[in-house]
């Protein structure tokens, strides 16, 4: 595995991993209808393209694919953390989140915070993230919920 730093060349196989890692959730936890909002199709690859030349995530490489991508914000959020279906269990997002640390002291960040679905709160819990709040987003009148999490650093 190698943890890159983004090259827009990328943007579309970050794009198809969000929508194809929102889409392999447990239907227990978000419902068909929860994840069609929260990750529509059509993928927009270029509302993607835009966000990422934007964002500039962190992502992984295994065997030439996109395995999995992270976001740092400047002021310590960390916006997006996927990891692509086939290569879930394989260590991936903990590889992306240890290189984000890193840059997030090598850049004297005091905190890191997230929002985080149902499927990434323990993830971010077993790192040392509390959690704030829960919330209740509505995307195209779905509710969805997510956890708002920080570490101090």
């Amino acid at each position: 595995m190698q943890i890159k730093d983004y090259s827009s060349d990328k943007a579309r196989d970050i794009a198809d991993l969000f929508y194809q890692s929102v889409h392999a959730i447990d239907s227990s936890l978000y419902s068909s209808a929860q994840k069609a909002a929260w990750a529509p199709a059509p993928v927009d690859y270029e509302m993607w393209l835009e966000r990422l030349n934007i964002k500039k995530p962190f992502f992984a490489l295994i065997e030439g694919r996109v395995a999995g991508f992270i976001e740092l914000d400047a002021d310590g959020h960390i916006d997006c953390t996927y990891t692509h279906p086939d290569f879930q269990g394989r260590g991936v997002a903990s590889a992306l989140y240890e290189h984000l640390l890193a840059r997030a002291k090598a850049n004297n960040m005091e905190r890191l915070y997230v929002e985080a679905s149902l499927i990434a709160k323990p993830f971010f819990e077993r790192r040392g993230f509390s959690v704030i709040k829960e919330n209740e987003v509505k995307r195209n009148e779905i509710s969805l919920v997510n956890f708002s999490m920080e570490r101090l650093l």
